[in-house]
C-alpha cells in the first residue's frame, strides 16, 4: 500500500478550525475569534448595530488625513451566578493615535463616585424604593462628532467595492478621547430637558423633583441606575428613553461595574467573589492556603534593601488589581495602601507580603459589603497612626463613614506634611473625615435623607478633641490654622459634632495600621464586612 507521503498527495492542511467544541472565554484578535460560530455572530451583530446607527461614511482617503487604526475587542459577560449571559465583540478606534486640536478637543466626562453608588443603593434599600439597572446598546453611538475623524475601515468587513476608502466617523464610537463626553452630554441633555436638575454633590446623579415625586438617575458611562418613589414616573420615563435611545430593563440588580449585588432578607450584599479568584487565578494563587489577616503586624522599613523582585510589571499588575476589590472589601484598604508605595521598584519582600495579602483573600473570598435597609443616620470615624513612616515620618490617616448601618465612604491617605504630636496627627484626620462628612450631608440633602442634627463624628484623641471643641488658638497651633478654622467653621455652623470614642471601640483603626489577628476580625465585624450569608 502506498501511502500520501510517498506519493506525495498529502491530506489537505485546514489552518483554522471552524467549529471548537470549546468555546475560548476571550479571543485576543480576530483571527482567534473567527473560528467560532459564537464570536462570529457577536462581531455580525456589532457591525449590523454600527450601520444602523450610520456611524460613518466611506470616503476616498486623502494624504492629510490623520487615519486611525482600528480594532475589534471580545470580552464574554457572565451573570451573577458565573454562567456566560452572552458574548460580546466590540469595535474601538486606536484613539492614542489622534492629535489635540486636529480630530479632538474636550474630553472630561464625568462619572459617579463609588461613595455616590453606595449612598444611592442604600437610600434605595432603605426607602423600599424600585431600582432598575438599564442597559444601553452602543452608548457612545448616539453622540454625535463635532470634529472630523478617520477611520481604517474594520478587519473582516472591509467594502468590496471600495476597498481603499476610510470610515469618515459621524458618531463618537468606543475608543475615541472625545466618546464619553460626547455620550454623557447627549443623555444628560434629553434628562434635563425632561425636567431632570443635576446633582451638586456629584454631577453624574441627575434628580427629578416635582410635586411629591423624586427620581434619581446614576450614571457611569453607559451603566445606568434609576431609582425614585414613584414606580408610574419611573416605567414612564423608561418608556420616554426607550423611544430616545436603544435601552433594555436588565430587571433587579444583579452585577454593576463588576460588582455582584445578592438580595438578602436585609437588602443587598455587594461582593467581587468573581473578580477576586480572577485576580487569584491571575496570579497563580488559587491553592494557596489561607492566612487571618492580610499583613503581619510587623512591616518593613521604606529603606528596606531586599533584592529587586525581578517581576515588577507583574507585581504593578496584581496590586492594581487590588485597588478595585477595596471598592467591596475594606478590609483590604490598608494593605493595599502599604503595597501601593513600592509600585516604582518592587522588592523580592514586597512580593512576598503581596503573596500574604493574596492568602488572606482566598480565605475570604465570600466577604462583602452589605447595603441595610435601616435609618440613614449618619455616623463618621477618624484616626491616625502617628509618623508611622520611619523615613519621612509622616503619619497616616484614616477614615469611614456609616448611613445607618451601611459603610458607604472610607479612605486611607497618607498626610502631606509631618505632624509634629500626636494630637496634630488626629486633628488632620478628624479635619479630612469632616470634609468627607460635609459633601456626603450634601448628597443626602439631594436625596431628601438628611437629618437637620449634626453629623456626629468621632475621634480617639482627646486633645484633639478639646482643640476642636474649645475656642483656643495659639502659637503651637499656628501651623495647622486652616485645619484649626475649617473644624471650628464646622461646629459653629452645626454640621459636625466631633465626640470622643475609645481606641478599642474606633473602627477607623483598622486603616491605619497592621493589626494583630483578633483585633483586626473584631474591627472587621465592626465594620459589618461579612458573607451574604450572615444576617
Amino acid at each position: 500500500m502506498l501511502t500520501r507521503a510517498q506519493t506525495g498527495n498529502l491530506k489537505p492542511r485546514q489552518i483554522f478550525d471552524l467549529e471548537h467544541s470549546v468555546i475560548p472565554t476571550n479571543p485576543t484578535g480576530v483571527t482567534q475569534a473567527v473560528k467560532y460560530s459564537a464570536w462570529r455572530q457577536a462581531m455580525s451583530t456589532e457591525f449590523e448595530a454600527l450601520q444602523r446607527q450610520g456611524t460613518w461614511l466611506l470616503v476616498p482617503p486623502e494624504p492629510h488625513q490623520n487615519v486611525l487604526g482600528c480594532k475589534w475587542l471580545f470580552k464574554t459577560k457572565f451573570n451573577s451566578n458565573g454562567s456566560i449571559a452572552r458574548y460580546k465583540a466590540r469595535l474601538v478606534a486606536q484613539g492614542f493615535k489622534q492629535e489635540h486640536g486636529l480630530d479632538y478637543y474636550e474630553t472630561f466626562s464625568p462619572v459617579a463616585k463609588f461613595a455616590t453608588i453606595r449612598v444611592f443603593l442604600t437610600v434605595t434599600v432603605s426607602h423600599k424604593w424600585t431600582l432598575l439597572q438599564l442597559d444601553m446598546s452602543n452608548a457612545f453611538l448616539h453622540g454625535a462628532l463635532q470634529e472630523q475623524v478617520f477611520m481604517k475601515q474594520p478587519a473582516g468587513f472591509v467594502d468590496s467595492q471600495f476597498p481603499h476608502h476610510v470610515c469618515l466617523l459621524k458618531k463618537a464610537i468606543y475608543g475615541l478621547k472625545q466618546s464619553p463626553r460626547q455620550w454623557f452630554e447627549t443623555l444628560s441633555s434629553y434628562l434635563l430637558s425632561y425636567g431632570f436638575t443635576t446633582s451638586t454633590a456629584d454631577p453624574s446623579l441627575l434628580i427629578y423633583n416635582r410635586d411629591t415625586t423624586q427620581l434619581y438617575i446614576l450614571i457611569y458611562v453607559d451603566d445606568i441606575l434609576l431609582t425614585g418613589n414613584s414606580d408610574a414616573a419611573i416605567s414612564t420615563l423608561f418608556r420616554a428613553l426607550q423611544t430616545k435611545f436603544k435601552m433594555n430593563n436588565l430587571g433587579k440588580l444583579n452585577q454593576f461595574l463588576g460588582l455582584q449585588a445578592t438580595h438578602t432578607a436585609y437588602g443587598i450584599h455587594l461582593n467581587q467573589t468573581h473578580y477576586a479568584t480572577e485576580v487569584l487565578h491571575k496570579a497563580a494563587m488559587s491553592d494557596c492556603k489561607p492566612v487571618l489577616t492580610p499583613l503581619p503586624t510587623v512591616l518593613p522599613s521604606s529603606d528596606s534593601n531586599d533584592q529587586p523582585f525581578e517581576r515588577p510589571e507583574f507585581y504593578r499588575q496584581i496590586v492594581g488589581s487590588l485597588q478595585y476589590l477595596t471598592l467591596t472589601r475594606p478590609d483590604l484598604l490598608f494593605a493595599v495602601h502599604f503595597l501601593c508605595k513600592y509600585m516604582h521598584q518592587p522588592q523580592l519582600l514586597h512580593f512576598q507580603l503581596l503573596k500574604r495579602v493574596l492568602r488572606y483573600i482566598k480565605g475570604t473570598i465570600q466577604l462583602g459589603l452589605p447595603i441595610r435597609q435601616d435609618s440613614l443616620h449618619l455616623t463618621s470615624f477618624a484616626d491616625s497612626d502617628w509618623a508611622s513612616d520611619k523615613i519621612d515620618r509622616k503619619s497616616v490617616t484614616g477614615y469611614c463613614a456609616f448611613l445607618g448601618s451601611t459603610l458607604v465612604s472610607w479612605s486611607v491617605k497618607k498626610q502631606t506634611s509631618v505632624a509634629r504630636s500626636s494630637t496634630e496627627a488626629e486633628y488632620r484626620a478628624v479635619s479630612t473625615a469632616a470634609c468627607e462628612v460635609i459633601w456626603l450631608r450634601r448628597l443626602l440633602s439631594e436625596f431628601k435623607a438628611l437629618s437637620p442634627a449634626p453629623t456626629q463624628l468621632y475621634c480617639d484623641n482627646v486633645s484633639a478633641l478639646a482643640l476642636a471643641n474649645n475656642p483656643i488658638f495659639h502659637a503651637r497651633t499656628k501651623h495647622i490654622e486652616i485645619d484649626f478654622h475649617f473644624i471650628r467653621d464646622c461646629i459653629r455652623s452645626n454640621q459636625i459634632s466631633v465626640h470622643h470614642i475609645s481606641t478599642i471601640d474606633q473602627p477607623a483603626d483598622i486603616f491605619t495600621k497592621s493589626l494583630p489577628a483578633a483585633r483586626f476580625v473584631l474591627l472587621r465585624d465592626k465594620l459589618r464586612i461579612q458573607s451574604p450569608s450572615l444576617p
